[in-house]
């Protein structure tokens, strides 16, 4: 997505967080009886791991623009209780989507949370979509799984969090190369990358 591309997309909003995480149980609640302690795709995590992680962050994504703290993450975490099915782990996931939409709906667009700097809420709804995108990727590849990110969800979040992605790409395609998932026939896989949540500092 390039930087004209980025600026008529629209902002990611909260029901774009509960779209991607419907998607993943789609995809992965009908596999919940096989093994995932096995890797995630290119992942060190298992995919239980990775499920659970999703739901971590979801949460912790809810709760900062609930709270709207300026200079850190609060001093609080979700825990998927070790041994829960996968099953149960992806209902964790749906769960914390459902408060990342309530709390995203619930705010301010000029509200500010700290992400390594000031971040909108429709940041953090970005990075939601984005954890909850990727991660289904991973453990779908760890599974064994053909399934790739929407192309809706994967260009809304290439505009807000990876706007020097490659233009003339598929936004599936180029959101798995953006995060290191992936290589395009002209680009090596990255090996480093990192998106951009936190806005520039007002004055």
């Amino acid at each position: 997505m390039n930087e004209q591309g980025a600026a008529t997309m629209r902002r990611v909003r909260g029901s774009d967080v509960e779209q991607a995480a419907a998607g993943m149980l789609s995809a992965l609640s009908p596999h919940g009886g096989r093994d995932w302690t096995v890797r995630a795709g290119s992942l060190e995590w298992s995919c239980w791991t990775t499920a659970a992680h999703v739901a971590h962050d979801l949460f912790a994504y809810a709760a900062q623009v609930a709270a709207l703290p300026a200079d850190g993450y609060l001093p609080l975490d979700l825990r998927v209780q070790p041994g829960a099915p996968p099953r149960e782990a992806l209902r964790a996931v749906t769960v914390s989507a459902r408060l990342l939409r309530a709390a995203v709906d619930a705010a301010d667009p000029g509200d500010r949370a700290w992400h390594w700097g000031p971040c909108d809420p429709a940041g953090f709804a970005a990075m939601g979509v984005a954890e909850v995108l990727l991660h289904t990727y991973d453990i779908a590849q760890g599974l064994g799984l053909d399934w790739r990110p929407p192309t809706d969800l994967s260009a809304l979040v290439l505009a807000r969090l990876f706007p020097d992605a490659p233009a003339a790409v598929p936004p599936p395609d180029a959101l798995l190369w953006s995060a290191g998932r992936a290589a395009l026939p002209d680009r090596p896989r990255r090996t480093a990358w990192s998106w951009r949540a936190a806005l520039p500092q007002e004055d």
